[in-house]
């Protein structure tokens, strides 16, 4: 995937945990993807940090559908999704 297409995902996502946000009031669950401080407008920074900012809002989403509906996304998901998170900032910190 190109860097202008992870930009635009991580932008999606974005929105979708907004979405999520002014409907259930989720400030707290954020504060991973907070930490990171890498925005989809933050264009000089690299494609692996957006792909790990993607990374990290995907688990988000995930464990926010998850804890609303207990059937809706399988555990082994947000699992594997967290395992991504761990991998792809190991990542980070040896590139």
């Amino acid at each position: 995937m190109y860097k202008d297409e992870m930009i635009q995902l991580h932008q999606f996502l974005v929105y979708v945990l907004k979405f999520l946000a002014e409907n259930d009031q989720i400030q707290n669950d954020c504060s991973e993807y907070m930490i990171l401080n890498i925005s989809p407008h933050h264009i000089h920074k690299t494609k692996a940090e957006h792909k790990h900012a993607i990374f990290v809002l995907c688990k988000i989403i995930s464990e926010i559908i998850a804890d609303k509906d207990n059937n809706s996304i399988p555990s082994n998901v947000c699992n594997s999704l967290s395992d991504l998170v761990a991998r792809s900032e190991k990542e980070l910190k040896t590139a």
